[in-house]
């Protein structure tokens, strides 16, 4: 995995050095227009030059957050554009299918505002989440809100570890084991919340039979 992330670290170490603040507003945005570039090496970067005075934190968060707002409409307009189609056909090239995009429609059609804000918190989830809620046509406004706000707080909380751990932010044992334990309650929340959205659809379908 290092190995692999090297030629990524190097890319985003690069943009930042020499983009500085647009820079990090820019490779967010790339994060978040589904291409995945690790929000968890550009934020603590951005976190450590801070720490060296180049930077002040909440510029940064704000750059950051930004830049989210931007890829995010990205991919927002592609998931809005291409809709239901679009969905389809890229599920039959992962590990997601019908069903799955069936639960996660109903998700944004009863949870969209609170998704949005929930989806900026979490690793993985956070760099696709734009593109169901394109799909769902979720209020623009509200959608850009909530966006925003999770965020500004996932981007503040990355550059402010990066901040802590100054030279050592890209190699430290702790952020390693945060980062493994939040991909674990990831997995473990979305499974969670597909079984309780089965079961209540199956409620609510025994309850229209009934």
């Amino acid at each position: 995995m290092e190995t692999l992330l090297a030629p990524v670290l190097s890319a985003v170490l690069a943009a930042i050095s020499f983009g500085g603040l647009f820079g990090v507003g820019f490779l967010m945005a790339l994060e978040s227009a589904c291409i995945p570039i690790p929000s968890e090496l550009i934020m603590p970067f951005a976190g450590y030059l801070v720490s060296t005075g180049r930077f002040e934190l909440w510029p940064v968060a704000l750059a950051g957050a930004l830049g989210c707002n931007l890829g995010s409409q990205v991919a927002y307009t592609i998931g809005a554009k291409g809709g239901r189609p679009l969905a389809e056909r890229w599920s039959r090239h992962s590990v997601f299918g019908e069903r799955e995009l069936q639960l996660a429609d109903r998700f944004f059609a009863r949870y969209g505002a609170w998704a949005m804000f929930i989806g900026r918190l979490l690793p993985i989830v956070r760099t696709f989440i734009a593109l169901p809620a394109g799909i769902a046509r979720m209020n623009l406004w509200v959608f850009h809100l909530y966006t925003f706000a999770g965020s500004l707080i996932w981007c503040a909380a990355l550059a402010y570890v990066g901040m802590r751990l100054d030279e050592n932010w890209h190699d430290s044992a702790t952020l390693k084991t945060v980062m493994h334990v939040a991909d674990i309650a990831v997995a473990v929340a979305l499974l969670g919340g597909a079984i309780w959205l089965a079961v209540d659809f199956r409620r609510k379908r025994r309850a229209r039979g009934s």
